[in-house]
């Protein structure tokens, strides 16, 4: 057990533990959407005209974005006294939370239910917390 825990980030604070494990979970999620859109659909269960927004490219892309949004998070869980590394995965859960916000009330492609209510919650409460972090992290 105690080699599983040395590859966790090596700094104080649950926050880059935290990201740590929210990069390893958008991984798994991002290999689900690129895998099938079926995953995605409840993610997005809201309809557009009368159908699902979803179609297997925005199902992949959303996967990609995804992936990509981990790669930034697990870099800064192990480099989080980095300042533009800090930056720069705060603002994937910015961006995040912006684009979930308005799938659900710009675009209706999205209703606050089921899945689609883990993503608010984490990008809210992880951009927060990034954001009254910043100072202990980086030493200002």
């Amino acid at each position: 057990m105690s080699s599983l825990l040395s590859y966790l980030p090596p700094f104080e604070g649950l926050l880059p533990k935290w990201l740590f494990l929210v990069s390893v979970i958008s991984a798994v999620n991002s290999l689900q959407a690129i895998r099938s859109a079926d995953y995605t659909a409840q993610l997005y269960n809201g309809q557009v005209n009368g159908q699902s927004p979803v179609n297997p490219l925005a199902s992949r892309l959303f996967g990609t974005w995804t992936l990509l949004s981990a790669a930034v998070r697990i870099t800064a869980a192990y480099h989080i006294t980095t300042p533009a590394v800090y930056d720069l995965a705060a603002s994937t859960f910015g961006i995040a939370l912006v684009h979930f916000v308005s799938e659900w009330l710009a675009f209706g492609s999205a209703g606050l239910r089921g899945r689609f209510i883990s993503p608010l919650i984490v990008a809210s409460s992880s951009l927060a917390w990034m954001l009254t972090q910043r100072g202990e992290y980086l030493g200002l």
